[in-house]
């Protein structure tokens, strides 16, 4: 690939190649015919340093291709090795490359990855390219993530490739420009563990703590203190995904970051009525990433990193197991905690009352059995409007509201306060699939962009309860059970 010559503001480096050979591979994008820019994240681009006037070009297109390199750029294919669907296999970025880490006017390192730029040694007979309809589908939901305040990867660019590509159909190439704190995956230690020396694996953890939790990495028991903190960050992480109703949909052990942020947005949806056994994605016949089971699949997959850590956490087997299975163990009270906390405050909660978990989980149970939309129960909550709600009326729920009710009397705040609190924590807009879908079909079928730029419009403010979301928050005319995602490799 030849090197760039733009004053892009590329300021990269690659401190990931600086690791044992074994956890990557070097080596440059696959070209593609005539790269084309169709979407760029121009308030992304500057708040990493980038000049986004000279990337939102012919030239930037060929940079977020693969065609040409900017300076500074290491090309490589991370290593990786977890569980998908419960069964252990050896990975590895199939399609992406690393082109480096760029360090931002604040002093932070952030990967700057290409998704779909061709084979790796990591390919298993995969062709390494994507469709256009699951890269935009990564743009638009990591997007409206960030803007609902929920830890995540970003999305720069994406281009078209000039070239198609054979999934169920011949479907036109793309190419997503990721940007992430790092690529580090519980399967990147599981790799470590299985194919690597315990040095390999001190190494990785030492990189990995000094990358991500500073702030612990020369502590006497850093390792434990790491298993820790990164039990903390994913507890955070999916009581907020529960909070807004998200199914990431494919939580193999490869898809969970250290640094708590969503990552690999495959088979991604939001649900609309609630019921906790909602399962979008097309490959998850057994509902094994169902809405309902995601706390308990990250607890899984977070054992499954502490065991990697084992030989770290003490040099006797038994008592290492023990440290591991303690830390562990704390999972599924922090999730609680998180996820508690964030409820109340979708109720407009201020104090804690020890019958609150009791009251939202019977709301959940009334929205289950009336199949009543999630996001927009909370919405008629925040604004006490219920004519378009199935619970409007329903007796049983009446009386629900009265308990809710007396239990806000028991605050101090005021009426406004309350609401205020509830329009901060219960969004107006969320990516409904209807929506997400239409936008999709128009730019794959008819190259228009239009209606996903305003789709991204809208949901950039979340929390805005602005007469224009009314339109966005509306279920579509026709409810289709048998909606279904796919994962686009």
């Amino acid at each position: 690939m030849e090197k760039a010559k733009l004053d892009a503001g590329w300021n990269l480096d690659n401190s990931y190649a600086r690791l044992p050979q074994k956890f990557y591979t070097s080596q440059g994008a696959v070209p593609v015919h005539s790269p084309e820019l169709v979407i760029f994240n121009e308030a992304l681009a500057a708040s990493l340093g980038l000049n986004a006037e000279v990337l939102n070009s012919r030239e930037g297109a060929a940079i977020f291709a693969g065609n040409e390199t900017p300076e500074g750029a290491e090309p490589l294919a991370q290593a990786y090795a977890g569980h998908q669907f419960g069964n252990f296999n050896m990975l590895g970025d199939g399609r992406a490359l690393l082109l480096g880490e760029q360090i931002t006017p604040q002093g932070e390192r952030m990967d700057i990855q290409l998704k779909g730029s061709g084979r790796t040694p990591y390919s298993r007979g995969g062709d390494g390219r994507a469709a256009i309809g699951p890269m935009l589908r990564e743009y638009i939901i990591s997007e409206a993530m960030e803007a609902l305040g929920i830890p995540t990867t970003r999305s720069l660019a994406v281009v078209t490739t000039g070239e198609n590509i054979i999934r169920e159909t011949e479907r036109p190439g793309a190419i997503l420009t990721r940007v992430a704190s790092s690529h580090i995956r519980v399967a990147t230690f599981q790799y470590a563990a299985r194919w690597g020396s315990i040095e390999d694996l001190r190494t990785l953890a030492d990189y990995t703590l000094e990358r991500h939790f500073p702030h612990i990495a020369a502590d006497e028991n850093r390792y434990l203190n790491f298993l820790q903190e990164v039990i903390k960050r994913q507890a955070a992480l999916i009581a907020k995904w529960q909070s807004v109703g998200f199914i990431h949909g494919v939580m193999n052990t490869d898809n969970m970051a250290i640094s708590g942020e969503t990552i690999d947005y495959g088979p991604c949806a939001f649900m609309d009525a609630y019921n906790p056994a909602t399962v979008f994605s097309s490959i998850d016949t057994q509902g094994r990433y169902a809405y309902g089971n995601q706390p308990y699949i990250a607890g899984w997959n977070l054992a499954r990193f502490a065991e990697t850590l084992l030989p770290l956490l003490h040099n006797n087997e038994e008592e290492a197991v023990q440290i591991a299975q303690d830390a562990i163990s704390l999972f599924s009270e922090q999730y609680h905690h998180y996820w508690l906390s964030g409820m109340r405050a979708k109720l407009g909660f201020s104090t804690e009352e020890p019958e609150d978990e009791t009251l939202i989980k019977d709301l959940l149970e009334l929205m289950e059995k009336h199949t009543a939309d999630y996001t927009n129960t909370f919405i008629a909550l925040t604004f006490d409007q219920w004519e378009n709600s199935s619970l409007n009326e329903a007796p049983d729920f009446t009386e629900w509201l009265e308990r809710w009710k007396a239990r806000l009397s028991r605050q101090s705040d005021s009426k406004e306060a309350v609401q205020q609190r509830m329009k901060s924590s219960n969004p107006a807009v969320i990516p409904r699939n209807h929506r997400v879908e239409e936008a999709l079909e128009r730019a794959e079928n008819d190259e228009d962009y239009s209606v996903m730029h305003q789709l991204l419009n809208v949901l950039k403010e979340p929390h805005a309860h602005t007469s224009e979301q009314k339109e966005y928050a509306a279920l579509p005319t026709t409810c289709d059970p048998s909606y279904r995602t796919f994962c686009g490799t």
